[in-house]
């Protein structure tokens, strides 16, 4: 499955807009990580446990809109965006979309 943040791709042509593709997924922080958080505000630098956690978030995300496209019949996902929203205090919802398409030539394997 081809995703991009583009409309098109180089060497196809889009012959189907199938719709929206997406995927989301709600991560909560860890206590622990707020305590290195908190000294991390103390002396600057990189809180990797949220990196990673935030990481994890918007790789699962696009693997959810990766089989939502799927589902549809998708060679591809065009004009894909990720965005995320705190829902709640500690949680963040992240969201990735993007228009599922048909592609001429079609990819292999389909």
């Amino acid at each position: 499955m081809l995703i991009t943040t583009t409309p098109d791709i180089a060497g196809h042509t889009i012959t189907e807009t199938l719709g929206l593709a997406r995927g989301s997924t709600v991560r909560a922080k860890h206590i622990g990580t707020d305590i290195v958080a908190s000294l991390k505000n103390l002396v600057g630098g990189e809180v990797r446990g949220y990196s990673s956690l935030m990481a994890g978030a918007r790789e699962q995300a696009l693997d959810r809109m990766i089989e939502d496209a799927r589902r549809m019949g998708a060679d591809a996902v065009v004009a894909i965006r990720i965005e995320t929203a705190t829902i709640a205090q500690g949680a963040s919802e992240i969201v990735a979309y993007g228009t599922a398409v048909r592609l001429d030539p079609p990819l292999p394997g389909r």
